[in-house]
């Protein structure tokens, strides 16, 4: 029988690579960390987003550009003056390793670690998003895009912390950047769609196809044109650097061509196509709130029941981008603003809302005038008020002066409440002198 032979252990332990050596210590994964929290949070206190996609994207993104973008910058900024904290710079630029790969691998951690907690906070946040959803999809695009420019904040704060010798730079360039982007967003031009904090909140649109890729190359490309310039040894290479820089200006005249207000986005029809139920009248809704029609025609059901049959009364209550659009449909209020994760949670309100927007005609200026138009007023207010009471106090206007009117419309018998509304409906709203009096 033959032994064999292994050869002895030599004790040392098996080099960590450089790579992963620096993305295990620093500032990198508090980075990432604070990221995912910040996220995690601001999503949390705003509420209302679960329910459509572009409302979950469109917060998303806002969070990235207002509070993450200038967290990477002064984290990146931080990492980047460690070495000359440190007093091991020196140290560092007699390693044989090119210039270029050093700083690589040093500014890994300020790019790396932003960029992965803000995914795994999308992840989070759009499966929570998930279950709630009736239409449409998560524009993943930009999500893809708004990773790409945390990371590009964390490389061009890691090469400013290289070049600035103050300890207060990081705070510093963190607090520029958020004043910058929050001026940035606000503004008219088409510029403020580079800014990684523009806001978006149209339900029924989708972006053009080129917008995330363009809004990558105009990131990465500043990105990685800072690396190079501040990494490529010997001098005579450093207008290397003017390839990316030049991809990032053509990114960006790219979409400084886009419209000046709606930007990237565009109508989408299937977002916006009406799903109705068969109720006397019809409700409707968009296709983006199609789980929420039961719960919306649930909520209508005691105004139908007193409407159907009445001359001048609705005959669709629609929502959406295209409004009342055929002889006898009547607008809706948007269902979003009353919604908690895809649920109606206070079909009162919404009622009392939808009764406000039946009787609530635009008029003629001064045509609402004259010696019966105080009175008017509050006949409308008592009308909207026995349909849809006010469900709390603090809630709309206050009805003291309208409480008559209401008391006389509740002790009128059926018959003698459908009479009244019929001439009600049958009156010019705008004339003080048609409105009838209970």
């Amino acid at each position: 029988m033959t032994a064999v032979l292994t050869p002895p252990r030599t004790g040392r332990p098996r080099p960590v690579p450089p790579l992963r050596a620096e993305l295990r210590r620093g500032l990198g994964p508090w980075t990432g960390a604070a990221v995912l929290a910040v996220v995690l949070v601001t999503m949390y206190g705003k509420g209302g987003w679960q329910g459509r996609w572009t409302d979950a994207t469109n917060l998303l993104h806002v969070a990235v550009g207002v509070f993450c973008v200038p967290l990477a910058l002064a984290a990146g900024c931080w990492q980047g003056g460690r070495d000359r904290r440190r007093g091991t710079a020196e140290l560092w630029e007699s390693v044989l390793r090119p210039p270029l790969r050093r700083l690589l691998v040093a500014a890994a951690p300020s790019a790396l670690w932003p960029a992965a907690g803000l995914l795994l906070a999308d992840a989070v946040c759009l499966l929570s998003t998930w279950p709630y959803v009736s239409a449409g999809r998560p524009f993943l695009e930009l999500l893809a895009a708004d990773a790409v420019a945390l990371a590009a904040s964390g490389a061009l704060g890691h090469v400013v912390g290289r070049l600035v010798r103050w300890r207060l730079a990081a705070p510093l360039l963190g607090i520029v950047g958020y004043v910058g982007l929050v001026l940035g967003a606000d503004t008219e031009s088409p510029a403020r769609w580079l800014d990684p904090a523009n806001e978006h909140g149209y339900f029924w649109d989708r972006p053009v196809w080129w917008y995330a890729p363009a809004s990558i190359a105009w990131a990465a490309g500043l990105a990685l044109a800072a690396l190079l310039a501040h990494g490529l040894r010997p001098a005579r290479l450093r207008p290397l650097a003017l390839a990316p820089l030049a991809v990032a200006v053509a990114a960006a005249s790219l979409i400084l061509r886009l419209p000046q207000d709606e930007g990237p986005w565009r109508p989408d029809p299937a977002l916006a196509r009406p799903v109705c139920d068969d109720g006397t009248p019809q409700v409707c809704v968009t296709a983006v709130d199609a789980k929420l029609l039961p719960e919306v025609s649930a909520a209508l059901a005691p105004l139908n029941a007193r409407l159907k049959g009445l001359p001048g009364a609705p005959v669709r209550w629609v929502t959406g981008p295209d409004g009342a659009t055929r002889p006898g449909d009547v607008e809706l209020p948007d269902p979003w603003w009353d919604t908690v994760r895809g649920r109606l949670t206070r079909p009162d309100l919404y009622l009392n809302s939808a009764v406000t927007w039946l009787f609530s005609d635009t008029c003629e200026p001064g045509a609402f005038a004259g010696p019966n138009a105080e009175r008017a007023s509050v006949v409308h207010l008592a009308v909207a008020e026995w349909l849809a009471p006010t469900p709390e106090e603090g809630y709309g206007p206050a009805t003291t002066d309208a409480q008559q009117y209401i008391d006389r419309l509740r002790a009128k018998s059926p018959a003698e409440q459908r009479a009244y509304l019929i001439r009600y409906m049958a009156a010019d709203s705008c004339d003080p002198d048609e409105v009838p009096v209970p």
